[in-house]
């Protein structure tokens, strides 16, 4: 019976089934303050006392609280005209279940706001993404680690807000979610009053996770992400020679981390070379040092100059075979290892990447069977696979909760957990949330070996 629960479970995710009834609610309606608006103006046209509404939002005896444009706050049924039906489930959860029970020793209640339907490719992605949490679950069940996981289908075009007046929402210790940056602040916020930690798991273009200390958000956005990988870089390569090629792409995005790179290296006080994919030859050894080993940077991360640019340096280690080069690449080029790969041993290639699943370990092959076997079908042919990265987000989180309770807060060594294919470690910012900073470079030896040399 217990094999045919899960399989049905397993089986409604695989169908989209994301549909959830409307809880019984404590609260009438949520409402997103306007500009100008007061509290004794929305409790007169809501019907309640200013002291009611107070009661139903605690935050606002807290000392220095001021009311502002885009807060959004509960709106409870005048007192005595509660619906019949009401049985107060929302504030029975928050008193039983939030202030009396340490989660160390109890079922982690863990809650997903994603697009879970096959209408487009988020939804589809981020059904996989869930279907991966329900996998971590399990393999967390086998070792003594209990679950309660309740999904929400959350479409880009939803609001919210609406979703957080179902059942079960304020008694979750995690959300994950949302994919949208827009739906973020009033999930942070409702977060932040019920004292719920939410994991963003791949939004990057909020700045809520600077103010809320309950965000925990797990990609940096391209700016911090350079500055990471430039600092890195510089670590690493600091007594190399640095050839930058301009390979002549109007379409790249890479102008970011060039820029960013060449800024590092000239604070360092570190020489570097620019030469274009164009070059004569003569000019192109120029750029290069006999004295010191020497790192190529391109400013593509397109397959074509790549090409090009392999060509070149296999040309040139042939008229001067005493040189010494090595390429630093882009996360792009892990798609490109069946076509690459022995010029990424020949000239010790290192990609920075904030992922990576090594495809001939024997755990991604039991991962892929373990999907194949519970959802009847592949992963989708993404280079990053999207159940593993719920899988990794999920298991990271539950055993830290399990752990530590509240006290978790994502820091490196807390888990012990070896990830799949997305290392976590966080760090606050600020006096906000939480976010990860783990980064990486997968290094493709010369002795034919892959390595991941994480920071």
């Amino acid at each position: 019976m217990k094999q045919k629960m899960r399989y049905f479970l397993l089986l409604a995710v695989a169908s989209f089934i994301s549909e959830t009834a409307l809880a019984q609610q404590v609260f009438k309606d949520l409402h997103e303050v306007k500009r100008k608006e007061t509290l004794f103006g929305i409790a007169r046209e809501n019907g309640l006392t200013v002291q009611e509404l107070i009661d139903a939002n605690p935050e606002m005896n807290t000392p220095g609280y001021e009311l502002k444009k885009g807060d959004v706050i509960k709106i409870p049924f005048p007192k005595g005209k509660e619906p019949k039906d009401n049985v107060n489930v929302m504030a029975e959860s928050l008193v039983t279940t939030k202030g009396t029970t340490d989660m160390r020793k109890r079922t982690i209640r863990i809650g997903v706001m994603l697009p879970l339907h096959a209408e487009n490719g988020d939804g589809k992605r981020m059904t996989e993404y869930y279907r991966g949490v329900l996998m971590a679950c399990d393999s967390l069940k086998a070792n003594g680690i209990s679950t309660d996981v309740r999904a929400w289908n959350v479409p880009e075009n939803a609001d919210i807000r609406t979703t957080l007046l179902e059942e079960h929402v304020a008694d979750r210790d995690l959300i994950i979610g949302p994919l949208y940056t827009k739906q973020l602040k009033a999930l942070g916020d409702y977060a932040l009053r019920n004292n719920i930690k939410v994991l963003i798991p791949f939004s990057i273009n909020s700045t809520e996770v600077y103010d809320n200390a309950n965000l925990f958000q797990v990609y940096q956005n391209g700016n911090t992400l350079n500055e990471s990988y430039a600092f890195r870089y510089y670590q690493r390569y600091k007594d190399y020679h640095t050839i930058l090629i301009d390979c002549n792409d109007t379409t790249s995005t890479k102008g970011g981390f060039t820029s960013t790179l060449r800024r590092k290296l000239e604070q360092e006080g570190q020489v570097y070379s620019i030469t274009n994919l164009r070059s004569s030859e003569a000019l192109f050894k120029k750029c290069f040092s006999t004295t010191q080993p020497n790192v190529v940077v391109l400013n593509t991360s397109r397959s074509q100059e790549l090409n090009v640019v392999f060509a070149k340096l296999n040309g040139l280690l042939m008229t001067n075979p005493g040189l010494k080069i090595s390429v630093f690449g882009y996360p792009e080029w892990l798609m490109y290892t069946r076509q690459h790969m022995d010029n990424f041993y020949k000239f010790d290639v290192c990609v920075p990447t904030t992922y990576y699943m090594d495809p001939l370990a024997p755990r991604t092959a039991r991962f892929k069977q373990k999907y194949r076997w519970n959802f009847h079908q592949d992963m989708q042919n993404y280079h990053a696979k999207y159940a593993a990265t719920g899988f990794d987000h999920a298991y990271f989180f539950i055993k830290g909760l399990h752990l530590y309770g509240e006290k978790f807060t994502g820091a490196s060594g807390m888990v012990g957990y070896t990830p799949l294919q997305n290392p976590l470690n966080f760090e606050r910012i600020g006096n906000g949330g939480m976010m990860n900073r783990q980064v990486m470079f997968v290094h493709y030896m010369p002795e034919q070996r892959v390595e991941t040399l994480k920071f």
